[in-house]
């Protein structure tokens, strides 16, 4: 699909504000700390920082990912919007992500100088200079296009505090089972989001489902990720995390997000 087609097609499907609000507070933020756990049950709090301790101590990952964003487009019909996701990710300061969305297939590279980010089926990319860690890029990436990875805040240096930023309550709901795996299943309150984590059982407490609904926006959508094919050593080539344009590839500026999350090039600079 080429991007002017793309452009027409979100305008025709989403109310740009919600969806805009929408994805501003679902997707995680590392600003800020968390407020404490006041209000947080002892055994939510202890099993998200038993998850986000073994995340954090993970030197290099890889897994893939099935996301379900829903909308409300123009005539108050809500939508479910559903994309693919592979990462491979080796700390402190490199990580790949492959997406495959409803509009187009996109490309995020970080190798510890510049995040590249890549729209394939248009041949475009753009890069941005951002010596640092993955913290720092996914804050360049923010802050550039508005555009974030799905669910980044698990991957964090410190996913914790990220993670219970503004919560006013959580609690723990026994276990339940994704994709036949069995989890604990936490649900957390903030300010803007209700939140829900489940978290494997066992020896290797990995993130399985994440759920947030944005619940002051009308219909309250929710953005949903279910994890799979976690591998928590894997051999990574260091290819994979450095960019090369192919033939007859393009670099722009940079890219803009539409009301979709989906990136797009500025109008000028096609």
């Amino acid at each position: 699909m080429n991007t002017q087609r793309m452009v027409r097609k979100a305008k025709r499907l989403i109310n740009p504000a919600a969806i805009a609000l929408a994805i501003g507070v679902t997707l995680g933020s590392p600003i800020g700390m968390a407020q404490g756990t006041e209000g947080v049950d002892p055994e939510a709090d202890r099993i998200l920082q038993t998850m986000s301790t073994y995340l954090a101590g993970l030197q290099a990952l890889s897994v893939e990912a099935d996301v379900d964003n829903e909308i409300i487009d123009l005539a108050g019909q809500k939508l479910q919007l559903s994309s693919g996701i592979e990462m491979s990710m080796q700390r402190p300061d490199k990580f790949h992500v492959a997406r495959q969305g409803p509009f187009a297939e996109s490309q995020m590279f970080f190798d510890g100088q510049t995040v590249t980010l890549s729209v394939e089926d248009a041949s475009l990319y753009s890069q941005i200079q951002t010596p640092g860690q993955i913290d720092d890029a996914i804050a360049a990436i923010r802050s550039t296009t508005g555009l974030d990875a799905p669910a980044g805040d698990l991957f964090y240096a410190d996913p914790y505090s990220g993670l219970l930023t503004d919560v006013i309550s959580g609690t723990y709901n026994g276990t339940a089972f994704v994709q036949g795996v069995e989890c604990h299943h936490l649900a957390f309150r903030a300010t803007k989001v209700d939140w829900q984590i489940w978290v494997e059982v066992g020896d290797a407490p990995l993130p399985r489902k994440y759920v947030i609904t944005s619940k002051w926006i009308t219909g309250a959508p929710q953005f949903s990720i279910r994890f799979r094919r976690w591998n928590t050593n894997p051999e990574v080539d260091a290819k994979r995390f450095l960019f090369v344009p192919g033939e007859g590839a393009t670099s722009i500026e940079r890219f803009t997000v539409n009301a979709m999350g989906e990136m797009m090039p500025k109008e000028d600079q096609r």
